[in-house]
């Protein structure tokens, strides 16, 4: 990991299920002090918001690293995003239709970033562009639904041995068993261990033990490990005083595992011998590392952020970002899985929530086919993770991450039932 990045957390609880481009991993950089003169000329603007310098600060990071992505897209997004952020709404303007001119997928009509544009002609002509190059897709259909309305889950795995789902809560902070039957039980309950709000989670292939990821708001996290029966066998901190946050993880035959930190801007691997975190070393600074999969051979390791995916070679730790191809992104993605030879994507982070399969080059580092399998439907409402049984993609649709700040809910009126939808995957 670059030595030259720093933290920035702007209102993090929505990066878990929105993956904000606002709320990622910068370079330190110290913008100039104003001149007098320029101080002159924005005497009556509008005041800048507090996280004014942290913004600018990931702008310069963003311009940095932008002309050595794949993605140009995805660098155009974040800083559109972040301009707006600070109110320079004609700046902003003018690298969202940059970036849109490239057709890549970004749909800006469910960006709360630009919430306060969407009354603006020259905005709305954006969209309608956008809405026709990619139409609704609508495949979905409803596995499944939790009774507890107040779940505010994030994690989803299935355990093939059991045949059942496991369902992790950051409101509740405990994991839900749901039986194929629709029967739903607690699988660690929420009083038992005193957990932090639970994220990530999943079966381990050598004994169906279950491994999960927690943090707080507060930047606390643990590494959490249990039994098939719900018994807690280790929880595991990360060594140091900054920030951590736990997010999405997988584990390898060997019994590694290997963990995102969003909150440190980093990717962990776990000895489950040594109790040990060894950070990955990577070729470029990473901004909200988020999802993470991992291919059948089990040393290509697949990274995502909030510009892209990068390919990780385990054996010799080279890394390269994977190119989407034109008209493609693999930005803003929350889960992200392997499937014959394909990456599933959760894109909560392109504006609108989508659903995608992209087919990878033998080499895994080049997408070469991009298939939309949900967008703009009522199973995109707020989607973050998912799980793969046989050819289906379970994952959850309607997370409500957006109605928790500082680990609680805000507005319980607006709970209502999560729902679990399934894709049949190409």
């Amino acid at each position: 990991m670059a030595g030259d990045t720093a933290p920035v957390n702007l209102h993090c609880q929505a990066t878990r299920a929105i993956f904000t481009t606002l709320c990622v991993l910068a370079l330190f950089y110290t913008p100039p002090p104003a001149r007098a003169q320029d101080q002159e000329e924005i005497k009556g603007a509008p005041a800048e918001p507090a996280d004014a310098q942290e913004i600018r600060s990931q702008i310069a990071a963003v311009e940095k690293l932008q002309h050595t992505l794949p993605d140009r897209g995805a660098a155009l997004y974040f800083l559109a995003a972040a301009r707006e952020h600070l109110r320079e709404t004609r700046e902003a303007l003018t690298l969202l239709k940059e970036c849109l001119a490239l057709q890549e997928g970004f749909d800006p009509s469910g960006e709360p970033a630009f919430l306060e544009l969407k009354d603006m002609k020259e905005f709305t002509t954006l969209i309608e562009s956008v809405h026709r190059d990619f139409p609704a897709t609508m495949q979905a259909r409803e596995a499944f639904r939790t009774t507890e309305k107040d779940l505010v889950p994030e994690g989803l795995a299935y355990d093939a041995q059991r045949n059942v789902f496991y369902l992790s809560s950051l409101n509740r902070r405990k994991i839900v068993e749901i039986g194929r039957d629709g029967n739903i039980s607690d699988f660690v309950p929420e009083d038992r261990f005193g957990l932090l709000p639970v994220l990530g989670i999943k079966l381990d292939p050598k004994d169906n033990t279950v491994w999960a990821d927690s943090f707080a708001d507060s930047g606390q996290t643990e590494l959490l490990h249990f039994d098939a029966t719900g018994k807690l066998l280790g929880r595991f901190k990360p060594d140091g005083a900054g920030k951590h946050g736990f997010n999405d993880l997988v584990i390898r035959k060997n019994g590694e595992v290997i963990t995102t930190d969003s909150l440190a801007g980093a990717v962990f691997r776990f000895d489950p011998v040594a109790h040990r975190f060894k950070a990955l070393s990577l070729h470029r600074p990473l901004f909200y590392p988020n999802g993470i999969a991992l291919s059948t051979d089990d040393h290509t390791l697949y990274v995502a952020d909030s510009l892209g995916v990068l390919n990780v070679d385990l054996a010799n730790g080279q890394s390269k970002d994977v190119d989407p191809g034109p008209r493609s992104t693999l930005a803003g993605t929350d889960g992200l899985y392997w499937h014959n030879g394909s990456l599933i994507a959760i894109q909560n982070g392109i504006g609108s929530p989508r659903v995608a399969a992209f087919h990878l080059s033998k080499d895994g580092l080049r997408v070469t086919r991009t298939t939309v399998l949900e967008n703009r439907s009522n199973f995109c409402v707020l989607p973050t993770t998912g799980a793969i049984h046989e050819s289906d993609f379970f994952f959850i649709a309607n997370s409500q991450i957006d109605n928790l700040n500082n680990d609680k809910v805000m507005d319980v009126t607006r709970l209502e039932a999560v729902r679990v939808g399934v894709l049949r995957l190409p």
